[in-house]
C-alpha cells in the first residue's frame, strides 16, 4: 500500500501508512500557514526534530488526546513527559540511534542546528529523521545547515527527501540544491518556509533549480496538500 504524505505547513507533516498515523514536528495552532489546528489531527505516533517551538508546540497535546507515542531525543522526550504525556507513551533516543516500532524502523541522524525547548531549558542536540516504512526510506533534516555527512544518510537509497529552504535559520535555496546533490534522493520536498516573512521563499525556482542540477524529481505543496510515495 503507498504511503500518504500530507504537508501541514511549515515543518509539520502526516504519513498515513494504511495502518498508522505518523505526524512529524506537529506545529499547528500557532503556525499562520497550517490549514487545520491540532485538535484536527489524529496520530498513532509523533516524531520530533528537535526542542524548537514551531516543531514540538503540539505534540504533548495531541499525544494526550490521541494516545499517540512520541519520538525524540532524550532531553526533548523528558519534557515531553514533564507536560503530561505518560511514560509509556515516550520514548528517547539520539544521534545514531534507531528504534523498531510498528511502522517500521526510525533512526536519529544529526543536524546542524540549535536546540532550545518553550520553556527555555536545554533541548538537546537538534536531529535528523531516517525513517524505513514498507521498503521506503525517508529522510527528514529537519532545521539543520548544509553538511557533508549527509553522502552518508544518502547512501543506502532514499525515496524522498524533506528539505528546509528557508534561509536564516536553516539552510537556503542554493545550499537546500547542493543537500540533494549529496543525498540523492528519488523525490526532495521542501518546507520550513513560508511561514513568516523573514523566511519567504520562492518554492517554484528552488524546485526548477533541483530539475536543473540533479536527478531527484521536486514535490512542492501547498499546506494540506498530499502526495503518495
Amino acid at each position: 500500500m503507498p504511503l500518504n504524505i500530507t504537508w501541514l505547513g511549515h515543518s509539520c507533516f502526516s504519513i498515513e501508512t494504511g495502518i498508522h498515523r505518523l505526524l512529524v514536528d506537529p506545529f499547528l495552532d500557532d503556525n499562520p500557514a497550517a490549514p487545520m489546528k491540532a485538535d484536527a489531527i489524529h496520530a498513532d505516533y509523533i516524531l520530533v526534530t528537535h526542542g524548537h517551538f514551531d516543531h514540538v508546540a503540539d505534540a504533548a497535546t495531541i499525544a494526550k488526546r490521541t494516545g499517540a507515542t512520541v519520538l525524540a531525543n532524550y532531553e526533548v522526550s523528558e519534557w515531553i513527559k514533564k507536560q503530561g504525556v505518560a511514560e509509556g507513551k515516550v520514548i528517547g533516543m539520539n544521534p545514531g540511534g534507531a528504534k523498531e516500532t510498528p511502522f517500521g524502523r526510525m533512526k536519529l541522524t544529526i543536524a546542524h542546528h540549535s536546540s532550545s525547548l518553550p520553556d527555555g531549558s536545554y533541548g538537546g542536540v537538534a536531529c535528523g529523521i531516517l525513517l524505513t516504512i514498507a521498503g521506503n526510506r525517508i529522510y527528514f533534516a529537519g532545521d539543520t545547515a548544509l553538511f557533508l555527512d549527509m553522502k552518508l544518510i544518502g547512501m543506502g537509497g532514499l525515496d524522498l527527501a524533506v528539505l528546509p529552504i528557508g534561509d536564516l535559520y536553516t539552510m537556503g535555496p542554493e545550499d537546500s540544491v547542493e543537500a540533494v546533490k549529496f543525498l540523492a534522493p528519488k523525490r526532495v520536498a521542501p518546507c520550513h518556509y513560508n511561514t513568516w516573512p523573514p523566511i519567504e521563499q520562492d518554492a517554484a525556482a528552488w524546485a526548477a533549480n533541483v530539475k536543473r542540477h540533479t536527478a531527484a524529481d521536486p514535490v512542492v505543496l501547498q499546506p494540506g496538500e498530499s502526495f503518495k510515495l
